[in-house]
């Protein structure tokens, strides 16, 4: 048992720098090939001892998720406590990142609630009781516990850790528009377009693609419009759509390409976030 009274921490937004849907399997979800990166900017959630649960929203999009209703911190605390014990716990959520936006927020959280709530209870990171909770909780929250880049397998919750690309400028991007995941899977064609490739991280991602993204393009045209002013920008490694949408996101060469492109976007009104890879 530990010691600690709070324990803070950071929710990081999940990239996927590639997302190949290989089939629909009979249980209703989809195989998928997914390499997962993680960025420095997130939401950031702090847990406290306390006589009685509670839950606090704070940050720029708090009432976004207030009118959500039910969230994943709450339910991760709660199967926390009957998979590993602990007593009351006061949760805030500071939210930074946009609600339903492909970049994994709502798992980022649970698994930082997981994180928070082990350490405070003396409960190892690798508990596998841990990695149980989050496969329970959602398909991204495993990968968002483990919190590295990985290659994702199954519904992602199979996870092979990878060299990562640590320190690469990024720059996230909403157009401000919510895209329905459930919608997006189900738009999808049903094609097999082949397995993610062998080798290094960035070439991979390189030839790799995102089969929601069509889907979720179709749906919601602003991500065209997204897709089409990051590629105008030199000095970018990579740019694509992250999960099922609507966040884009550019990889860049250098700080001031990655900069000098969120300057030329602000005027859109677009969310933006000028990050570097975990």
């Amino acid at each position: 048992m530990s010691d600690l009274l709070t324990v803070t921490e950071h929710a990081p937004a999940k990239l996927n720098l590639a997302l190949h849907v290989r089939h629909r399997r009979a249980d209703g979800y989809h195989e998928l090939e997914t390499l997962f990166a993680f960025v420095e900017h997130g939401d950031v959630v702090r847990v406290t001892r306390a006589g009685a649960d509670s839950f606090t929203l704070t940050g720029p999009f708090a009432a976004a998720l207030a009118s959500e209703g039910d969230n994943l911190v709450t339910r991760a605390a709660a199967r926390f406590r009957e998979a590993c014990g602990g007593g009351a716990h006061a949760i805030e959520l500071e939210k930074h990142l946009p609600i339903a936006s492909g970049i994994g927020g709502g798992s980022a959280d649970a698994a930082a609630t997981l994180r928070a709530l082990a350490a405070l209870h003396g409960v190892a990171h690798d508990d596998p009781r841990l990695f149980a909770i989050a496969d329970g909780l959602g398909s991204d929250v495993p990968a968002c516990l483990l919190g590295r880049t990985a290659l994702g397998r199954g519904r992602g919750e199979q996870l092979a850790p990878l060299e990562g690309l640590t320190g690469t400028p990024v720059l996230l991007v909403n157009p401000g528009v919510g895209v329905s995941t459930a919608a997006v899977f189900r738009g999808w064609d049903g094609i097999d377009r082949g397995p993610i490739g062998d080798g290094d991280l960035l070439a991979v991602a390189r030839t790799g693609r995102n089969d929601l993204e069509a889907p979720a393009r179709a749906m919601a045209p602003a991500i065209d419009a997204v897709l089409h002013a990051l590629a105008m920008h030199p000095g970018i490694l990579l740019s694509r759509m992250s999960g099922s949408g609507a966040t884009c996101f550019a990889l860049f060469a250098s700080d001031s390409a990655r900069d000098a492109a969120a300057r030329a976007l602000r005027a859109q009104g677009w969310w933006l976030a000028a990050t570097r890879l975990r």
